[in-house]
């Protein structure tokens, strides 16, 4: 079984002790996460200005209800709808038996090979009547991986799947309703706030959706500012919408909202100007200037090093920018700064002249740099003591392994190991100087990004605690040089671009409530743990996302639902201090068959992968790849030993979980948990950084990737948009079996997509996709900026469609072309892994794999 019989009462422990992981029950023995605060929730913040008061915490006095007085008096109570009409909208539950039963058709999987549907999968809906489906949160911010939420604990431990969240709470919306109000209405004893599955007993009161208790409705909040009505309080944009933003009052801010601040750290080394990255990042920003995030208080600076320091003053009032550099590095202390506010520039009208005179000639300045060093970690130390009185973004650009004062590294990586089957060593940090600067960084509302451009071994492991730590991102580019490898340059400027325009919120912190008798017990995600359940993230972008882990602590028998809710309160780059609500209804079930029908098998992959990510760091590798195995071999003993109607031998899952098999087996072939397969140390890590900070739908595609063909779409079935057709065509299994000679195939990767051009593709579609007359002529390893016009609209809908033309979509993705006859494991045919390879099972020896185990 997958839950041991004896650790079962582990999960339903009191509070004192926090419940065990999903992976802690599995049959593998495995080691406990430790103290890493990515993941866990037991660490108090070393910092005093804390958020905690003002998003959570008890109610305070000043938050009192305002008595609102209307100039003519009082408008007229409107009639309002009675207790019994307000309960039925709100429990009747009205499912769909025709998906539930095809959620739960019984599926052979050594019989059935062709299990893909033939359009991307769509996230199960869940089994609630029409009007909470109506109001319920986007499935694209809130998932989760059942939704179905089973009535006890032991209920779940029969289903054998985990309890979890996946969230992407700054996502770019493009319909966001803003509200601005006297009065923001919470719950008075868990502070959740009002939300559209709250129960309005009458016009006066209000029962929390979450606790259940019965609050008072405010004066101020019977006025509908959208109806310009009284009395109707259901009918308020909060009450109508699950995505809310609320403008915050000074009663949520510890002090004025920060400007906008960015400070550029880059290295200058000899090593970075061989690599030529320097040129195209003050080309990008020059482009990208007026389009920083920001307004009139906007402050931006740079800092360069390679063994010295080297600061930038851009005051109004100066004809050029002034150097001043720094070589007292000793590694005890942080670098000597005489004068750092003048470091850090507003942007006004000189100042921004100063800023491109100094981009324009920042490459030419460190051209015949031979110095070799690279002394990082005094300059993030220097960069913290600047922004440390303001908060906001570093952003650093590193090259290489650091080798010179305070986190100085040495090379940990054995090139002869990159293959091992028996373990993979230094998954984690090497020091704990980056964890430690990151902390103080978030204590001062400072997120540092790191972009890491090296073609040798920088440590990732270690470097990317500055950003895992301070609520930042990592983006890595291995063997970069912007001549030897243009794909690489073209991919950094594309995500340098989508970077520095791309919406950023400020000193924010995010917690996240659920109905009484559930518990959230780990976090995963790049943030710190503030308190238990409050995640401090000095800054939040668009692209990142975060998992949560669950259990039940209290039967769920009394409530027909259970609901969960985001708050993100954060200062725009205006300066304005809002607060961003999601909120989530589920039905609450005593059937296994209905969690089973509820399953979301992409959003459990997507768990299980964090999950075995904190697991490969903090026990090994092995017990990771062995847990995930369980997951699947567990889940196929469970649904046979449960579903006593269940007649069929072989190795059977519902169909709501006939995907899963091949999603594990495609988990394991990835660079983060492969074995056996030349992988080098920084790339593992790298891999491992982005599935724990990747929204669902770009990690599934970086697991399982979109197959399609695109030489024979045909109009059957098309998807007809503003009066043109727009082709679909079918997802094939990822199996070289179904590539062909004649054929062109597109792989949707997340990030990239790759080309495939069969030698005997038809030539009027090479020329009308790729502009080339034929096969022969279509240049090796062609890039983007080679491609046909209209290939370059090649792009994912919102529907997931696939066509020669489709709306833009961000963040903006890579295409690589490449021809078949010079394809490469390294590239397309990683991705196909149903196959078999030299270190991996194909999907019908992995099925073997878990039917014998199943049946021991």
């Amino acid at each position: 079984s997958l839950v041991a019989p004896q650790l079962c009462c582990c999960l339903v422990s009191c509070s004192l002790n926090p419940p065990r992981s999903y992976f802690d029950c599995l049959r593998v023995s495995l080691c406990p996460a430790g103290g890493d605060t990515s993941s866990s929730t037991g660490t108090a913040s070393p910092v005093p200005n804390s958020y905690d008061s003002l998003e959570g915490g008890s109610y305070p006095a000043d938050l009192c209800v305002m008595k609102v007085t209307f100039t003519d008096g009082p408008m007229p109570l409107q009639p309002f709808p009675n207790l019994s009409q307000l309960s039925a909208a709100l429990g009747g539950l009205s499912g769909v038996p025709e998906l539930e039963v095809e959620a739960l058709r019984a599926v052979n999987l050594l019989q059935e090979r062709n299990l893909l549907p033939p359009r991307p999968l769509e996230a199960p809906e869940p089994n609630l009547s029409p009007e909470l489906k109506k109001v319920n949160c986007s499935l694209q911010t809130f998932r989760c991986t059942l939704t179905s939420i089973p009535q006890t604990q032991a209920l779940l431990n029969k289903a054998r799947l985990p309890l979890g969240l996946l969230l992407h709470p700054f996502r770019d919306l493009q319909q966001l309703p803003v509200i601005t109000s006297n009065t923001i209405v919470r719950c008075r004893s868990c502070r959740t706030y009002i939300n559209p599955f709250v129960t309005f007993l009458d016009q006066r009161r209000w029962k929390c959706n979450l606790c259940y208790r019965v609050n008072d409705v405010p004066d101020e909040f019977m006025y509908n500012p959208v109806t310009r009505s009284y009395g109707e309080p259901h009918k308020r944009p909060e009450v109508q919408n699950s995505t809310v933003e609320f403008i915050a009052s000074s009663d949520y801010m510890l002090r004025p909202p920060q400007p906008a601040v960015y400070l550029f750290a880059l290295d200058v080394s000899h090593n970075a100007v061989e690599a030529g990255y320097l040129k195209y990042f003050c080309d990008s920003l020059l482009e990208s200037l007026d389009k920083l995030p920001g307004d009139g208080r906007t402050k931006i600076g740079f800092l360069t090093f390679d063994s010295t320091i080297h600061f930038y003053n851009l005051q109004e009032g100066l004809s050029q920018p002034q150097m001043l550099v720094v070589s007292d590095i000793d590694g005890t202390s942080p670098p000597h700064i005489t004068t750092p506010g003048r470091s850090l520039s507003c942007l006004g009208l000189n100042s921004f002249v100063l800023v491109k005179d100094l981009l324009t000639s920042l490459p030419a300045m460190f051209s015949q740099s031979t110095e070799t060093c690279s002394a990082l970690g005094p300059a993030l130390q220097a960069a913290y003591k600047l922004m440390s009185s303001t908060g906001g973004r570093i952003t650093v650009f590193q090259t290489q392994l650091p080798t010179l004062g305070a986190g100085a590294l040495q090379s940990r990586e054995d090139p002869n190991q990159r293959s091992s089957t028996k373990g993979v060593q230094h998954l984690g940090p090497a020091t704990d100087f980056y964890k430690k600067l990151a902390l103080d960084c978030s204590g001062q509302q400072i997120g540092v990004d790191l972009f890491l451009l090296s073609s040798q071994y920088a440590d990732f492991a270690s470097l990317s605690c500055i950003s895992r730590y301070s609520a930042g991102c990592v983006f890595y580019y291995p063997s970069f040089h912007f001549i030897h490898n243009p794909a690489q340059l073209e991919k950094f400027q594309r995500d340098l671009e989508r970077y520095l325009t791309r919406k950023i919120g400020f000193e924010a912190v995010m917690r996240i409530r659920c109905t009484k008798g559930l518990s959230i017990h780990t976090f995963h995600g790049n943030f710190f743990v503030r308190s238990t359940d409050l995640l401090s993230l000095a800054n939040v972008n668009p692209d990142s996302a975060f998992a949560v882990q669950m259990s039940i602590e209290d039967s769920l028998a009394d409530s027909s639902l259970a609901c969960f809710q985001a708050a993100l309160l954060y200062t725009s780059s205006k300066g304005k201090r809002r607060i961003r609500v999601h909120t989530m209804c589920l039905p609450v079930v005593n059937q296994l068959s209905d969690v089973y029908a509820g399953a979301d098998v992409q959003a459990i992959t997507c768990l299980l992968a964090n999950m075995a990510i904190d697991r490969s760091v903090s026990s090994s590798l092995s017990d990771a790849r062995d847990a995930l195995v369980n997951a699947v071999v567990d889940l196929v003993s469970a649904y046979r030993s449960s579903v006593s109607n269940l007649q069929q031998s072989g190795l059977v899952l519902p169909a709501s979980m006939c995907l899963f098999p091949v999603y594990i087996l495609a988990l394991l072939k990835q660079k983060a948990l492969r074995t056996g397969t030349s992988t080098r140390l920084d790339e593992r890590v790298f891999a491992m950084c982005e599935f724990k900070t990747q929204p669902l739908q770009q990690l599934m595609r970086m697991i399982h990737p979109d197959l399609y063909r695109l030489d024979n779409m045909s109009d059957k079935g098309a998807l007809h948009l503003n009066d043109s057709v727009i082709p679909q065509p079918h997802l094939l299994h990822l199996s070289a079996e179904r590539l062909s000679r004649d054929g062109a195939f597109l792989m949707d990767c997340g990030s990239v997509f790759y080309l495939w051009i069969g030698k005997c593709c038809n030539e009027m579609f090479i020329r009308d996709v790729l502009g080339c007359p034929n096969y022969a002529s279509i240049p090796p390893n062609m890039v983007r900026t080679h491609f046909h016009p209209q290939w370059l609209t090649v792009e994912r809908s919102r529907d997931h469609a696939v066509s020669l033309k489709l709306p833009k979509q961000t963040p903006p993705v890579f295409p690589e072309g490449v021809k078949a006859s010079e394809m490469t494991e390294a590239t397309l045919f990683q991705h196909l892994v149903e196959d078999r390879s030299e270190s991996a099972a194909s999907y019908q020896e992995f099925l073997q794999q878990v039917q014998q185990q199943a049946s021991k």
